[in-house]
């Protein structure tokens, strides 16, 4: 009843291909950008903004990118964190030389010089694939942690090697630093957010990500139609490195305030990836989904006990948060590999045809 197409008919190719071949999506979509923009904002709390808020915006954001690469195109890669961290310390460098660079730009900057390192490291998907690979992501991985860690240059020779994020304004607010608000970090979270998720829209609907699909679903079959391979993989490391290097900045600037190298290590890097698994691989509705499960269940197992009187240590949090997500990547591998978004589909298909079964 709430997704009936009665009267919603398709006259051209154009109306067939719309971003929202139902009107109901529409509609949905609206809703939920007025909380994120209206609601959210006006009803929430600090501690909302900092543990729940923020925090899924960022986590979604990085997931997105992995998922251009892994879940489009077909590369794994296990290197996520090491480009986020790419993103923060060149954003972090950007604007200790030029303080007077618009936060916002050197946000965005901040994934051009990721990109690049994906790029470099990309390289290697030319000759190699599948597990391979992966290995190759996660040598990435290492070594860009320990480079952190070992050149000083990158945080300024710092005595506690960590980067402090300064106080940054933006049209006479502060947008980042020690006496930034939290609603306007939000905003500016959002806004890039939002901004990065209708690209990654616009590219896998387009030429490019079918090129992506195509490269992912059999690669030589894809060279023999001509599909240039080396290309198709490169762009889906760059432009996926570019979205993580962006959320690596808005990691630091934007929620943590300071990082060390180590924040940037190995278990980010399968943070990043079981909210991809878990929302769904090939999918821009997966990464938001899974942020929110990854993200709220600490949330939930902290705040739930509590309000039925059950006391339990915070060490028990962390164990069942660990537990309930390794059951969760289990369950949806073996009975639903498409993870959330594809629960959501089925949903939203039997809304579509109720109350007739098929």
């Amino acid at each position: 009843m709430l997704y009936r197409t009665a009267g919603q008919f398709k006259t051209s190719y154009q109306a067939d291909q719309a971003l929202f071949p139902v009107r109901q999506d529409a509609i949905l979509l609206g809703i939920i950008l007025a909380f994120a923009w209206v609601i959210f904002p006006l009803t929430a709390s600090e501690f909302t903004f900092q543990t729940l808020l923020i925090p899924i915006l960022i986590y979604s954001l990085a997931a997105m990118g992995l998922n251009i690469l892994t879940g489009y195109a077909g590369q794994l890669s296990l290197g996520t964190a090491a480009f986020m961290g790419v993103g923060a310390y060149a954003c972090y460098k950007m604007v200790t030389i030029m303080p007077w660079m618009n936060p916002v730009v050197a946000i965005l900057l901040s994934g051009v010089f990721s990109a690049g390192i994906g790029v470099a490291f990309g390289i290697p998907s030319l000759r190699i694939k599948g597990f391979y690979l992966a290995i190759a992501t996660l040598a990435a991985q290492f070594f860009l942690v320990w480079l952190f860690e070992k050149w000083a240059w990158l945080y300024n020779y710092n005595a506690s090697g960590a980067i402090q994020v300064p106080n940054l304004k933006m049209f006479g607010v502060y947008v980042a630093g020690p006496q930034a608000d939290s609603m306007v970090q939000y905003f500016v979270v959002l806004a890039i957010v939002t901004l990065m998720t209708m690209l990654c829209i616009n590219l896998t609907r387009g030429n490019l990500g079918r090129t992506w699909k195509a490269t992912r679903d059999m690669d030589i079959a894809a060279e023999l139609i001509g599909i240039n391979l080396m290309k198709s993989k490169l762009t889906a490391f760059a432009v996926s490195s570019y979205i993580v290097g962006v959320a690596g900045a808005l990691f630091v600037f934007m929620w943590r305030g300071a990082a060390e190298p180590n924040l940037f290590d190995i278990p980010l890097s399968f943070r990043v990836l079981f909210i991809a698994i878990i929302g769904g691989l090939g999918s821009i509705l997966g990464n938001y989904l899974g942020a929110i499960l990854i993200v709220g269940l600490p949330v939930v197992l902290n705040t739930l006990p509590a309000a039925f009187g059950i006391p339990v240590s915070s060490s028990m949090v962390e164990h069942l948060n660990i537990m309930i997500v390794g059951a969760l990547i289990i369950f949806f591998l073996i009975i639903e590999p498409h993870g959330l978004a594809q629960l959501w589909r089925l949903i939203r298909e039997k809304l579509i045809i109720w109350p007739f079964p098929h």
